[in-house]
């Protein structure tokens, strides 16, 4: 189920990030640092059945580990103290992150090889990304 998601991500496009930064409440300096950051994303299971997710870039590294279908509390790399779930919705490997009555999923869907970020009500930003 989550092992087609395995591998490391590479971004290779971004559309709109500094909106997307400016929605989520990102100062100006770090919007400028973070507009110029191509992480990896890599994806793996670890021997107790965890998914562990890896942002790497130059900029800041952030990793969580979490079972499937379980709500856990997360500090993002713009450090938002978010309750976050990670789910499988139609082939896709969804995480959802919840704070202060907003909601961004960010999706990986192995077939087309995109991870997809989204706020609710309004797409601000999405990554063509490559395994």
């Amino acid at each position: 189920m989550v092992d087609k998601f395995v591998g490391t991500w590479k971004m290779t496009t971004s559309e709109n990030f500094d909106e997307y930064m400016k929605a989520l409440g990102v100062g100006f300096a770090t919007r400028q640092v973070g507009n110029r950051t191509k992480p990896n994303l890599v994806v793996c299971v670890d021997d107790q059945g965890l998914i562990c997710m890896k942002s790497q870039s130059t900029f800041k590294t952030t990793e969580i580990k979490c079972n499937l279908n379980e709500s856990f509390e997360e500090i993002t790399a713009d450090d938002r103290k978010t309750t976050t779930v990670v789910t499988l919705e139609n082939g896709k490997l969804v995480q959802k992150q919840t704070w202060d009555g907003k909601e961004i999923k960010s999706s990986l869907r192995s077939n087309k090889k995109v991870f997809f970020h989204s706020i609710k009500l309004c797409v601000v930003c999405y990554f063509m990304i490559c395994c």
